[in-house]
């Protein structure tokens, strides 16, 4: 037996979500601009990419890179040794297009080790039919890439600030006299290559409007018992009643949320564990209009067989009158 048909979720879902891949998209499109002399913004993301050829250049770059830096040792996972061919007059939906993506998809595959959850298929680049699998790829390959000293996006960073909040044998020596080791202007902790042309930012404007915004945006819970937000640090909460600890960070006009290994808008986070925010999403109704009961059709009984001694005659049939309906009888019935 089927069961009801699931609600649709409302448009703030769906909104927030968006807002989410926006932020990751705006990053990025910063980031591949600081990189190499590209106009590229997030309105015209994945115009500029659908070609294939920036992507062929820096899967290029990246393997350069990795090459130059890694010691001596047989090929595997995660770190490059081949680049890609690209061809440089492909035009957007092309099949040149189509093999530049191709070749780039594989590289990404066999050459950095990405999961294929992550992936994204030639068409959702080309054709633009999925912007999210494409910005999660490329997310996950500059955080591969900045462990060879590729320069990294402000996510990257931001996660590595956090991986050294979460465990400080990460944090970076200092020299013996006390001050900060050489380089440490111009370089991310734990390996994560140099900052961008953009410089470093220091950490402390990412906590002051991380906690003002997300008070913000807690206050908005309407529950009798507000949904629980507890400060640890700056920066650092736990949330809900499962005390589960999340950091927050200001990316742009975005409130950023790290939990388990990605990124997620505050809001968005909100929308999926404050319960008067589940429940306000839950209550939009149904698109499809409900299913009729089903109520089986009503048959007539059937006539009763002759009596015994007279199954030799026949007796006209007809429809039944609507008074022997009414009554339940059928003719030939006898009143008792």
């Amino acid at each position: 037996m089927r069961g009801a048909p699931a609600r649709p979720r409302g448009p703030r879902a769906f909104a927030s979500s968006a807002r989410y891949v926006a932020a990751v998209k705006e990053d990025l499109a910063e980031w591949l601009g600081g990189l190499y002399p590209l106009h590229i913004h997030k309105d015209n993301f994945l115009e500029v990419l659908a070609t294939g050829r920036v992507l062929c250049h820096h899967a290029n770059h990246v393997t350069r890179v990795a090459r130059a830096g890694l010691a001596p040792g047989p090929p595997g996972p995660g770190r490059p040794r081949r680049g890609v061919s690209c061809n440089l007059e492909a035009r957007p939906g092309s099949f040149q297009a189509r093999d530049n993506v191709s070749n780039f998809i594989r590289w990404c595959r066999e050459e950095m080790g990405i999961r294929e959850v992550l992936m994204f298929e030639t068409e959702d680049l080309v054709l633009r039919k999925n912007e999210k699998h494409v910005v999660l790829c490329l997310l996950e390959l500059a955080r591969k890439g900045a462990r060879f000293g590729v320069a990294a996006p402000t996510l990257v960073q931001m996660e590595a600030e956090i991986e050294i909040e979460e465990d400080p044998r990460l944090r970076p020596d200092p020299s013996p006299d006390g001050s900060a080791p050489a380089g440490a202007e111009t370089t991310n902790p734990v390996g994560h290559g140099p900052c961008p042309t953009r410089g470093c930012r220091s950490p402390s404007p990412f906590y002051r409007r991380g906690n003002r915004s997300a008070l913000e945006l807690v206050s908005r819970c309407t529950c009798p018992v507000r949904f629980s937000v507890v400060k640890v640090s700056e920066g650092k909460y736990r949330v809900g009643d499962s005390g589960a600890l999340i950091f927050v960070r200001i990316l742009r006009s975005h409130v950023m949320v790290r939990v388990g290994g990605g990124w997620d808008t505050l809001d968005h986070y909100l929308d999926k564990h404050d319960p008067c925010r589940c429940t306000s999403l839950c209550e939009f109704p149904s698109l499809a209009p409900a299913a009729p009961e089903f109520r089986p059709p009503l048959r007539p009984r059937s006539p009763l067989l002759p009596r015994r001694g007279e199954e030799g005659k026949t007796t006209p049939r007809g429809p039944p009158s609507p008074e022997l309906w009414g009554a339940g009888r059928f003719p030939g019935d006898t009143a008792t």
